[in-house]
């Protein structure tokens, strides 16, 4: 048998591991004009450290729109075809060290990998099969699992907890924005912000988290920080 996990990781996707290069936002515009007929580059909504549905929820705000029950399906449906379509060959990229550090973090037998994101899961799958590094992560919080990300990061906390006997202390929660710090505060997690996504470091700075970065390039010394939570 494998020996216990004695730490997981919990990864943000959009700017801190791949960027799509405002992808997500032209299929949400594009899904939207498809199911309403009403142009709207949605420059004015915010997506970063978000759960898609409570964009979503912004976007018919703006425009006094509903979906009816039955229409909600169909609307996902389009968004994630229109990002099938958007994600070409050489539209976006990983960020700097992530497939290192994916290796480096592997290679630890007691460590897991997962993913925290406000990405529906259907929406991770295809940004993340796009480059490649889906198998990467075993387990998983996604945007459609809760009503915001602090309770998402609460409940896929207490999941690890109970199938895999971790107390929250021995979490890492991994994110760009101050979103994925507040969430990993808010289920007693360790937090390591990274600035490569639309928050700068001096933001970041401002909301304290364990660890801060410029990117993700250092693997050697993450992991040796890691190793001091994980004791």
């Amino acid at each position: 048998m494998p020996p216990a996990p004695r730490l997981a990781w919990m990864f943000d996707i959009d700017g801190t591991l791949l960027l799509t290069e405002g992808a997500a936002r032209e299929a949400f515009a594009l899904a939207f004009e498809d199911h309403f007929g009403v142009r709207d580059d949605l420059e004015d909504i915010a997506f970063a450290g978000r759960v898609e549905p409570l964009i979503l929820a912004d976007i018919l705000a703006k425009h006094r729109l509903t979906l009816a029950p039955g229409d909600e399906a169909r609307f996902w449906n389009r968004v994630f075809d229109r990002m099938r379509t958007l994600l070409r060959p050489n539209r976006g990229r990983l960020l700097p060290g992530v497939l290192p550090l994916l290796d480096a973090l592997g290679r630890e037998p007691q460590w897991i990998l997962g993913l925290l994101t406000g990405n529906m899961t259907e929406m991770a799958r295809i940004k993340l099969g796009h480059f490649g590094i889906e198998d990467r992560f075993a387990f998983g919080g996604f945007g459609e699992q809760a009503p915001d990300r602090n309770a998402l990061a609460r409940d896929l906390v207490a999941r690890v907890g109970r199938e895999h006997g971790l107390p929250p202390g021995r979490c890492v929660v991994v994110g760009d924005t101050e979103h994925d710090i507040a969430c990993a505060r808010a289920a007693g997690a360790h937090s390591v912000a990274v600035a490569t996504g639309g928050s700068p470091r001096a933001a970041l700075a401002t909301h304290r988290p364990d660890l801060l970065l410029d990117d993700l390039t250092d693997a050697e010394g993450l992991v040796a920080w890691a190793r001091t939570v994980a004791g």
